[in-house]
């Protein structure tokens, strides 16, 4: 039986939730597995793990550790500016997402946090960063 291991491409199902039960993401409910190569650091480190050594057609519930998943919310990604540079057109509320443009022109996408009548805090961590997640896995095939 072949079971998938580092450097095999594969295709899997998965329903992703958080520990209160909400969905956050489903590959079934857009009716299309994710395909990635096991191992090449394309997905979070516990999704990775968690699939390597399944055979196809094998199914298994996982809990990821926000460490092995988009890490800990992180002080430094938290940016507090004047609300005089927010631009006069642009109304942000908390919890809007923005993307920024950085010095180098990528873009990140932060979240609103803070609104007050002196300044503006945005936060660029990752919106799951700090949140421990769930997995329900279905190994569709190896290619």
């Amino acid at each position: 039986m072949q079971v998938a291991k580092k450097g095999d491409k594969v295709k899997v199902h998965y329903v992703g939730t958080l520990d209160s039960g909400e969905e956050f993401d489903s590959s079934v409910k857009r009716g299309e597995p994710i395909e990635f190569e096991v191992g090449a650091g394309q997905m979070i480190a516990g999704f990775d793990k968690a699939v390597e050594g399944m055979s196809v057609g094998e199914k298994k519930n996982v809990h990821i550790p926000s460490e092995e998943a988009y890490g800990p919310v992180r002080e430094e990604q938290m940016v507090k500016f004047p609300k005089e540079q927010i631009p006069a057109d642009m109304n942000p509320s908390p919890g809007d997402q923005l993307v920024l443009t950085t010095a180098d022109g990528q873009p990140v996408q932060v979240t609103v946090k803070e609104l007050t009548d002196t300044h503006i805090v945005l936060d660029a961590n990752h919106p799951m960063a700090g949140k421990d997640l769930n997995f329900a896995i279905e190994l569709v095939e190896i290619a």
